[in-house]
C-alpha cells in the first residue's frame, strides 16, 4: 500500500522490452529432415507403406512349413554341444530296435563279493552337536580338533624364517665389516655408555625445562606473541621426545668424524 501511495509512482516509466534470445537449430536438423521425406525406415514398426505383389516363382511349396529337428539334419549341419563327448547317451527312439543275442562270461556274484571284501569301509564324518535341537556342524573346520598339532612338521621352524634369520645375518656381519673398516681409518667413533647417559639425561633435562615452562603459559593464547611461543615450545618437546626415543632405541651410537 505504501508503495502505490509513493509520489515516485506518479512519474511514467518505460516498460522495459525483453529481447528474447535465439531459437536454438540444431545441425543434424537438415538430414533428419531429408531422411524423413525420402522415406527411410518408413516399415520398422507398421509395416510397409506399400505390399509388393508377389511373384509367380515365390509361391508356397510342398513340406516348406514342417519342422525341421536338428537330429534330422545331415550330419555336417547338425548343432553339437561343446561337452559332446561328456554327456550321457540319448534316450533311444520308439522306432530303435534293441541288440539281442549278447551274453557275457562276467560272474557278477564273485565280482561284487570281491569288491566289498577289498574295499575300505568307509570312515564316519566327525561332527559336534551345539544346540539340543541336534542341529550338527563339521568338527574339523570349528578349530576344535588338534588338526596342525599332529602334523609332521609341526613345531619346527617353517624355511622362509631361517631363509629370512640367514639374511639378516649376512647383512649384520656386511655392517659389522663396513663399521670395522671406518673404524680402522678413523673415520668413526662409538660413544661409551657413560657419554650415551650423559646425552640421554641431557635431552631429559631440557625436556622438563621446557616442560615447566610449558604448564606456566595462560590457557587461551590471546595474542599472536602468545601462540607463538606455545607453538615453538610444543615443536622442542616434540623434537626432544624424538631424539630421547632414539637413543632409547639404539644401543650403540656411532659418530663420523
Amino acid at each position: 500500500m505504501l508503495e502505490e501511495a509513493s509520489i515516485y509512482n506518479l512519474i511514467p516509466t518505460e516498460e522495459e522490452k525483453k529481447i528474447k534470445q535465439a531459437r536454438y537449430n540444431s545441425k543434424f536438423r537438415d538430414n533428419v529432415k531429408q531422411e524423413y521425406v525420402s522415406g527411410r525406415g518408413d516399415h520398422k514398426t507398421m509395416g510397409q507403406a506399400k505390399v509388393p505383389a508377389p511373384t509367380t516363382d515365390n509361391f508356397l511349396k510342398k513340406r516348406t512349413k514342417d519342422v525341421i529337428l536338428p537330429r534330422d539334419l545331415p550330419p555336417d549341419q547338425q548343432f553339437k554341444y561343446p561337452d559332446e563327448e561328456r554327456r550321457r547317451p540319448q534316450v533311444p527312439r520308439k522306432d530303435d530296435k534293441p541288440l539281442m543275442g549278447l551274453k557275457t562270461s562276467k560272474n557278477f556274484i564273485t565280482t561284487n563279493a570281491v569288491q566289498n571284501i577289498t574295499s575300505v569301509p568307509r570312515q564316519p564324518q566327525k561332527v559336534y552337536v551345539d544346540t539340543r535341537g541336534g542341529h550338527k556342524n563339521l568338527l574339523e573346520p570349528s578349530g576344535l580338533e588338534p588338526v596342525y598339532t599332529n602334523k609332521k612338521d609341526f613345531g619346527e621352524t617353517p624355511k622362509y624364517l631361517i631363509r629370512r634369520r640367514d639374511e639378516m645375518q649376512r647383512a649384520q656381519e656386511e655392517y659389522d665389516a663396513y663399521v670395522a673398516e671406518h673404524f680402522r681409518r678413523g673415520a668413526m667413533k662409538s660413544l661409551t655408555a657413560d657419554e650415551r647417559a650423559a646425552i640421554l639425561k641431557g635431552l631429559k633435562q631440557n625436556w622438563e625445562e621446557i616442560h615447566d615452562q610449558y604448564q606456566g603459559l595462560s590457557v587461551v593464547p590471546d595474542t599472536a606473541p602468545k601462540k607463538n611461543r606455545k607453538e615453538r615450545m610444543e615443536a622442542e618437546m616434540k623434537q626432544l621426545e624424538r631424539d630421547i626415543e632414539t637413543v632409547e632405541r639404539h644401543k650403540i651410537i656411532y659418530i663420523a668424524n
